[in-house]
């Protein structure tokens, strides 16, 4: 826009908001004071009751309406000459493509998900639309950066953390973290117990009795003569009783190891206990409030830590809810950190199983954020960081580029701030988005499928969404709803083909070339053959290499004031000496940084997508924008983010 003044540069921008969650609402507020005339929003979310503690445009009467429409209109009521454009739709819906973003001036995202992030970073690159991104991580860690291409980094030029998954083996046999046990209970024990029957599952499900009568998925199945007292305790003697006892017979497993302690419940509770269990149900479970293991035995705060005696009482009535008051959803759920009873199961088996081999119990609370990988979002910091959106927004509309800038909000007593401004770092001359560097892959091309490259690489970790694979000038897979039957099914076929007997086969040397039409991103991909792989540091048995973040110095500077002149060696020094203050500073808050580092790690374990969230973070499978329960720190800044951040 030029030379325009700040008032007409905001009135005539047209701007587009993905994303209308904890820090939409705030922002969509504060574009509206400012002036702005033209805003478009889009979000496929539905308000839920654990988002009105802080999205303050929603009310109960608005539960389970879209969010950008509810958005839409209370902003309405008391700015109503405004033009506010809502879509209740999913921001990778073929509709918003690279022609539909071109007609924005700026890009604002609220999103909780990398894989949507990505999406939206290249479709802005492609529309040459400059994008903001946000995301907050409680009090502590919430950050602005401006993505312009040809001026600036690309959002993706720094390397995120990529989903990781632990060896089955670790999760079943032979757990050391805690989180460990919760991927155990959610992904293998409930969805064994109230999922899809037919899908399959790695827990362990032999019989108990050594008799050849019984076939070994029946240990799972009730008995039309058994009742759920009875199948209760049949189900917990197995999976804590005798499936650790098959487990000690492995002695190998055990030489470096601690052992695990086999679990019964004759051991844990008495029998009167047992027979008295949920006998407070008819006094604190009416028809209004959700079921709850919990309130039926009698105990109140999530944050306790149970016994595990108490864990066990919780285990029994969850499963006796369950299949006496949803028997009618058994066999279709899922686990949903919303559901209150799914969290209680999944928190008392995640203890029992913890209490087995040696693990430190935790409180619902807990277990429920990283069952659920939520950092609990704070109000106020969503309110800041939508005010530095729109300081932001105004500066790329006006093209003071110059001024722009990333800022993170990082206490910092050496010098008395807690915004610390950064100049915008050079785009990564090695990022495969922006600067379209080939890739290398490490692979078995004798063992691994088309369908492990496809799933594993080209949807996880390159993120794109309808694929088209080439090898030299033959194309080898594609998707899209607009191709014939036949020319679709012949690209399955190909899927679960290894990829040295594929129609043109990929070998050591093999150059790739993976697209998206719909983000109009290219990349190429060098495939090297490997024959091993460590299963506990590569458990996808495939790498990918050549993206590294480059090394920069960066400056702290006053927002919106240029500078280019080097911090002194002196301020260099003062910050790094203060680092050890600035963690002790750290350590004193609510939810201490590294514990939530930690809780990154954690939510990986069940194959969590780490990206950070406007105030939240789902599965990275979810592609929904701006559910603000939960957040990740993939945008914090990075290690040598971090360094550089300190010695300024």
């Amino acid at each position: 826009m030029g030379s325009d003044s700040k008032e007409e540069a905001i009135k005539r921008a047209k701007v587009l908001m993905v994303g209308a969650g904890g820090i939409g609402c705030e922002l969509l507020k504060t574009l509206a004071l400012s002036g702005f005339q033209d805003v478009h929003i889009i979000d496929m979310d539905t308000i839920e009751v654990s988002n009105l503690n802080r999205q303050f445009l929603f009310r109960q009467s608005h539960v389970g309406q879209s969010k950008a429409k509810v958005a839409r209109d209370a902003v309405l009521k008391f700015m109503p000459q405004i033009n506010i454009t809502p879509y209740h739709a999913n921001v990778k819906d073929p509709g918003f493509n690279v022609d539909f973003f071109k007609q924005f001036n700026v890009v604002l995202n609220g999103l909780d998900n990398l894989d949507a992030r990505r999406h939206v970073n290249r479709l802005c690159l492609a529309a040459e639309v400059p994008l903001i991104e946000s995301g907050t991580t409680g009090f502590l860690g919430q950050q602005v950066t401006v993505h312009i291409k040809g001026r600036t980094e690309c959002y993706e030029c720094q390397p995120k953390p990529t989903p990781k998954t632990y060896p089955v083996c670790t999760i079943t046999s032979t757990p050391s973290k805690f989180v460990h046990c919760i991927v155990w209970a959610k992904d293998l024990l409930f969805a064994k117990l109230f999922g899809d029957k037919n899908q399959e599952n790695d827990l362990f499900v032999s019989a108990g009795d050594g008799s050849d009568s019984v076939k070994p998925t029946d240990i799972f199945e009730r008995g039309s003569d058994e009742d759920l007292e009875q199948y209760g305790r049949k189900i917990y003697d197995h999976v804590f009783g005798y499936n650790i006892e098959v487990a000690l017979a492995n002695e190998e497993t055990w030489k470096s190891r601690r052992r695990p302690n086999p679990i019964f419940l004759k051991d844990v509770l008495p029998e009167r206990l047992i027979l008295q269990n949920g006998n407070l149900e008819k006094n604190f479970l009416t028809e209004d409030l959700p079921l709850s293991a919990m309130t039926s035995v009698g105990l109140s705060n999530p944050q306790d830590v149970w016994s595990l005696a108490d864990n066990s009482r919780i285990f029994l009535e969850a499963l006796r809810l369950f299949f006496g008051r949803r028997e009618k959803e058994i066999g279709n759920l899922t686990f949903d950190k919303d559901d209150q009873l799914a969290v209680e199961f999944v928190t008392s088996a995640a203890n029992i199983r913890a209490s087995s081999f040696g693990i430190s119990l935790h409180s619902l609370f807990d277990a429920k954020g990283i069952a659920g990988n939520i950092v609990h979002a704070v109000a106020t910091t969503n309110a800041i960081i939508a005010g530095l959106i729109v300081i932001e927004a105004i500066k790329v509309l006006q093209a003071d580029f110059q001024n722009c800038r990333m800022t993170y909000c990082l206490e910092h007593p050496a010098r008395k701030m807690l915004l610390m401004p950064v100049e915008p770092f050079e785009a990564n001359k090695s990022c495969y988005v922006c600067s379209e560097t080939p890739l290398l892959l490490e692979v078995n091309t004798r063992t691994s499928t088309l369908r492990d490259f496809v799933d594993k690489i080209v949807k996880n970790k390159l993120g794109m969404s309808f694929p088209l694979i080439m090898q030299g000038a033959t194309l080898i897979f594609e998707v899209g709803d607009d191709l014939e039957e036949d020319v679709a099914a012949n690209y399955a076929l190909n899927l679960d083909k290894v990829l040295v007997e594929l129609p043109a086969p990929v070998t050591s040397g093999t150059m790739l070339t993976v697209e998206d039409l719909q983000q109009e991103l290219s990349c190429h991909i060098n495939v090297k053959h490997r024959e091993e792989f460590d299963e506990d540091k590569e458990p996808d048995k495939m790498v990918l290499l050549g993206w590294t973040a480059p090394e920069k110095k960066s400056q702290v500077v006053s927002n919106g004031n240029s500078t280019s002149a080097a911090v002194s060696a002196a301020t260099e020094t003062t910050m790094k000496s203060e680092e050890a203050k600035v963690n002790a500073e750290i350590s004193g808050t609510k939810r201490k940084l590294s514990e939530i580092l930690e809780a990154t790690e954690n939510q990986e374990a069940s194959q969590i997508l780490s990206g950070p969230d406007a105030d939240s973070f789902k599965n990275p499978q979810e592609l929904e924008d701006g559910d603000d329960d939960l957040v990740v720190l993939d945008n914090y800044p990075e290690t040598s983010k971090k360094q550089r951040l300190r010695q300024v």
